[in-house]
C-alpha cells in the first residue's frame, strides 16, 4: 500500500504564481550619466560606449533602474509580502538569492524614464539542500521605456528552513564544527580554483587587448574578445574598501570579522577576509599581503568534504596607521 505525502504549503503557495509583485512601477531616476560612471568604476568597465555623448548604460545595469530603496515603489502589491509570511510561518524563515536571469531588447541611455510590472512566475514544488528544505520563488520584471519593452529581469530565492547542524561527538565529546560554504565552480572560474589549490591567484588576461579582469568571465568586457590566458598576482594589494560583517551570523564564521575589497598591484578588485588585525584597525588604504590558508580539515573516517583553500589578504605588520577610516557596514 503506497502512501500519498500531500504538501499543503506547496499547494497554497503555489496559488501565487501568475500574481502581480507590482504593477506600473516607476524607477526613482531617470537613467543617468553619474549612477553609469559609479557602476562602471565598481565593476572597473572602461568601455567607451558607456561615457560621452553617445553613451548608453550598461545592460546589467538593468535592475538598478527599478530599485525601491529603503521606501519601496508605490506600484508594489502585497502578494509577495503575503507568500513570504506564509513561508515565515511555516519556518522556512532563511532566504538566499540563487540565480538571476536578464534579457536585453534595446539599450538603456540617460534620459530614459523606466517603469515597470512584476509578477510571481513560479515557485516550486518542496526542495530538500543543503541548507534546509524550503521553495523557489522566481519573480520576472518587464522593463518599459514608454509603450517598449527595454528588457526582463528573473530573480530566483530560496525561502527555506535552516538544517540542523550535526553534532556528533569527537575525541572528548566536542561536537564538530560547521563548513564553510563551498565555492560554486563552473566551467568558466575553475581555472582559478585550481590556481588557488596550486597557491596560485590567477587573473585573466584578454589575448586580445591584454585587458586584465577579475572575476573569471566568459569573454572581454574591453574589447569583447573571447581568448585569454592568465597571470599570476604578485599577492600586493590595498584595502580600496570594507565591510564588517555582524549579522546575520552564520555557524562557519565568527563574526565581527572584515571583509575587503582589495584592489592588487594588477589593477583588478577581489573580495577576501582582511586578516592580522581586529576587524576595528582595518581601513581603506591599508597596505595587504596575499596569503592562502587551509579550512575544515578533515574530521575523522567518512568525511565528505575535503579541506578547502582560499585566498586572505593580511594587514602588513606595522603599517595600519596608513589607512584612513570608512566603508564599515
Amino acid at each position: 500500500m503506497s502512501t500519498v505525502v500531500v504538501d499543503e504549503l506547496g499547494a497554497r503557495l503555489k496559488t501565487y504564481e501568475g500574481r502581480a509583485a507590482a504593477v506600473a512601477g516607476s524607477g526613482k531616476d531617470p537613467v543617468n550619466e553619474p549612477m553609469i560612471r559609479h557602476w562602471c568604476e565598481a565593476m572597473g568597465d572602461t568601455s567607451p560606449a558607456y561615457a560621452g555623448p553617445d553613451a548608453v548604460a550598461p545592460p546589467t545595469m538593468l535592475q538598478a533602474w527599478t530599485m525601491g530603496g529603503l521606501s519601496g515603489h508605490t506600484g508594489r502589491t502585497g502578494a509577495y509580502d503575503e507568500l513570504f509570511d506564509l513561508l515565515d510561518a511555516a519556518g522556512c524563515t532563511s532566504v538566499v538569492a540563487t540565480d538571476c536571469e536578464q534579457e536585453y531588447l534595446r539599450p538603456l541611455r540617460p534620459g530614459d524614464e523606466v517603469t515597470f510590472d512584476a509578477v510571481i512566475e513560479s515557485v516550486s514544488d518542496r526542495k530538500t539542500t543543503k541548507l534546509g528544505t524550503g521553495y523557489f520563488v522566481t519573480t520576472r520584471m518587464d522593463v518599459r521605456v514608454g509603450p517598449d519593452l527595454v528588457g526582463t529581469h528573473r530573480f530566483r530565492i530560496l525561502k527555506y528552513a535552516p538544517a540542523r547542524r550535526k553534532e556528533e561527538g569527537k575525541g572528548e565529546g566536542k561536537g564538530t564544527r560547521a563548513r564553510r560554504p563551498r565555492p560554486v565552480v563552473n566551467r568558466d572560474n575553475a581555472g582559478f580554483w585550481e590556481g588557488v589549490e596550486r597557491r596560485q591567484l590567477l587573473i585573466q588576461r584578454c589575448t586580445d587587448c591584454g585587458t586584465l579582469r577579475h572575476p573569471w568571465l566568459p569573454g572581454c568586457n574591453a574589447c569583447g574578445g573571447l581568448d585569454w590566458d592568465t597571470v599570476e598576482a604578485s599577492g600586493e594589494g590595498t584595502v580600496h574598501s570594507y565591510v564588517v560583517m555582524h549579522h546575520p551570523p552564520f555557524p562557519a564564521f565568527d563574526p565581527p570579522y572584515a571583509v575587503g575589497l582589495i584592489e592588487l598591484a594588477e589593477g583588478v578588485r577581489i573580495v577576501s577576509n582582511v586578516v592580522g588585525v581586529p576587524f576595528d584597525k582595518v581601513r581603506i588604504g591599508l597596505p595587504v599581503r596575499l596569503e592562502f590558508r587551509r579550512y575544515d580539515e578533515p574530521q575523522g573516517p567518512g568525511d565528505e568534504d575535503g579541506p578547502l583553500v582560499l585566498p586572505v589578504f593580511r594587514v602588513q605588520e606595522g603599517r595600519v596607521q596608513e589607512g584612513r577610516e570608512g566603508g564599515v557596514g
